[in-house]
Formats: structure tokens, C-alpha cells, sequence
């Protein structure tokens, strides 16, 4: 209980410094954050799924992709409210993707792994060739509405959304429910035997994580006022979603944001130096390296600096 509380201070702590951000930065620097707000939002879906199960999705582009068009598509033609088209789409990505992806959860590992990718890439190919007129073809759609317009007001929005994500499926893996999915990942075989129907708990997982991927594929394409083929379906926007979790540290939830921040303003720092090519295979560099010699990713350097604060405190009370 008390680690549980020590850990609530610390989301509270990234909170208020997270609202305060506006007062110190630049607006350039907000529509940075802002980006690395969506992205520890996809981040964290992958997670939820891949991170806690070990099944390793490269399907996510695919969901973000049913949210992105479903909900572009009833303003772009129909006009609808943005109230009503965000909430639409997050069902969709839900039931689309339950339909798509339910024969893959039967499979395992590199099967698994090739069936999402398979997905993607037919989503990928239908959205410029299956009927144009709806989907704007390579084109994409363009001058959609905006929830909110501004770089302040945007930035908030991503981060409280983000934020509400984050804490959610923070206490959700501390259920039992989220023990059994980490249970999958080590050792399935264990979990079936024990009783457990796995398949339900993999399709509970992958639900939560398409519901993610939704709001935030919904919120993102409304943010841009643009939605793309090869924006969404590009292999460097996965490579990019599957980096930040790995940096930061599968499997925590935490570690995904954090991994989030972390390749947003490296990507930034790199950008005016090394061409796009050559960044990706940077990224891909350090998330080995730092996978291969701290397999938590920087979540885990992070806890343990945590717990040093929080026994220095412990110790200046006693004194």
C-alpha cells in the first residue's frame, strides 16, 4: 500500500509539472510535447497487448487507421459533429479490429507477428485503391475540423488524455486480470493449464489496446486536420511506436510514456544533423543496445532512482 500511494504522488508530481509547461516553453516546443503526448498514447496501446502478453503486434498503424478514416470520413462527407464521429470510431476500431485480428490471437510468435503486419498492410493498400472517392486515395482527406485549435489548448488536451490513459491502464495491470495477462507472457502453456481461458484474456487485452489506439488515432488525425495513407501506414510510424515502448520499457506502461518523451525530442535533436533513413537506424541501435543490457528499458534507471528519493526522504524523516 504504501509503494502504491509513493507511486500515485509520483503521477501527480508528473502532472503538475506537465500542466505547468505552457508557462515555460515555446509554442514550438508545445507542438513537440504534443506529438510525444500521441505517441506515448499508441505507445501504451501496443503495450497493453504486446508488452504484457508477448504477443507482438506489428498490426497497430491498422487500428490507428480505422479510428483516423472512420472518423474522418463522417465529417469530411457527412458533416457529422466531432462528438459524435470520435466515439463512433473508437467502436469501430474495436469491432473492426476484434474481426480482423480474432483468428490471429489463435497463433503464436513470429506467426502472430506476420498476420498483424499482413493486416497493415492490406489497410494500407485498400485505403488508395477500394473506393478513392470516400477515402481521398493516396491523397488522403484534408481540411478537417479540429476539436480545439491553438497550440496550448491542443497540448492539453493530448497530455489530459494521455494522462487519463496512462493511470488507467496503470491500476489495471495491478488487477488480477493484468497479473494473468503478464502470466501469458511467461509461460501460456502455465496459464491454460491452471484453468484460465487465454484466448479471452488475449482478446480482452487486445480490445483495451484497440480502444487506445482509437481515441487516440481519432484525437491525433483531428489534431492534424489530415489523414493519409502513407502518414498512418508508413512502416516508420510503427518502427517509431515499437522504439518508444522498447526504450522506455515494455510491459510497465510507464516505461512507454517515458520512451515517448525520450525519441520525440531525440528525433528533434537529431533532425537538422541526419536524414530520416539514417535516424531510424539510430533508434533501432539504442533500443538494442539498451534492450540487450537493460531489458526494462529506461523505466527501469527511472525506478531505481525513485526508490533512492523516496529512501532519502524516508531516511531525513527518521533522523
Amino acid at each position: 500500500v504504501v509503494r502504491f500511494l509513493d507511486q500515485i504522488r509520483w503521477w501527480l508530481l508528473f502532472a503538475a509539472v506537465m500542466c505547468l509547461l505552457p508557462l515555460v516553453v515555446s509554442t514550438g516546443t508545445l507542438r513537440i510535447f504534443i506529438f510525444a503526448n500521441f505517441l506515448a498514447i499508441f505507445a501504451m496501446s501496443w503495450d497493453i497487448l504486446s508488452g504484457r502478453t508477448g504477443y507482438i503486434s506489428f498490426g497497430h498503424p491498422f487500428l490507428i487507421g480505422i479510428a483516423g478514416y472512420t472518423t474522418a470520413m463522417l465529417t469530411y462527407h457527412l458533416g457529422w459533429p466531432l462528438y459524435t464521429t470520435i466515439p463512433i470510431a473508437v467502436v469501430a476500431t474495436m469491432i473492426g479490429g476484434t474481426l480482423f485480428f480474432l483468428p490471429a490471437l489463435r497463433t503464436r510468435g513470429t506467426y502472430f507477428a506476420l498476420v498483424t503486419l499482413a493486416f497493415m498492410e492490406v489497410m494500407y493498400h485498400s485505403m488508395q485503391v477500394v473506393q478513392p472517392k470516400l477515402t481521398g486515395g493516396t491523397r488522403g482527406l484534408s481540411g478537417l475540423p479540429t476539436l480545439v485549435s491553438g497550440a496550448i489548448p491542443n497540448y492539453y488536451l493530448s497530455f489530459l488524455v494521455m494522462f487519463a490513459i496512462g493511470v488507467g491502464l496503470w491500476l489495471l495491470i495491478r488487477t488480477r486480470l493484468g497479473i494473468a495477462l503478464d502470466a501469458i507472457r511467461m509461460d501460456e502453456d502455465a496459464v491454460r493449464s491452471s484453468g484460465l481461458n487465454t484466448t479471452r484474456l488475449k482478446l480482452f487485452a487486445f480490445m483495451v489496446s484497440a480502444m487506445v489506439a482509437g481515441i487516440g488515432g481519432a484525437l491525433y488525425i483531428h489534431y492534424l486536420g489530415s489523414i493519409a495513407p502513407r502518414g498512418i501506414f508508413e512502416i516508420n510510424f510503427l518502427f517509431t511506436i515499437l522504439v518508444a515502448a522498447l526504450l522506455g520499457g515494455a510491459g510497465s506502461i510507464v516505461g512507454p510514456i517515458i520512451g515517448a518523451f525520450f525519441l520525440t525530442f531525440l528525433l528533434e535533436l537529431l533532425r537538422p544533423y541526419i536524414p530520416g533513413a539514417a535516424r531510424y537506424l539510430i533508434y533501432g541501435v539504442i533500443a538494442l543496445v539498451l534492450y540487450y543490457y537493460a531489458p526494462k528499458g529506461i523505466y527501469s534507471f527511472v525506478e531505481l532512482l525513485r526508490i533512492r528519493l523516496t529512501g532519502l526522504s524516508q531516511a531525513k524523516k527518521n533522523d
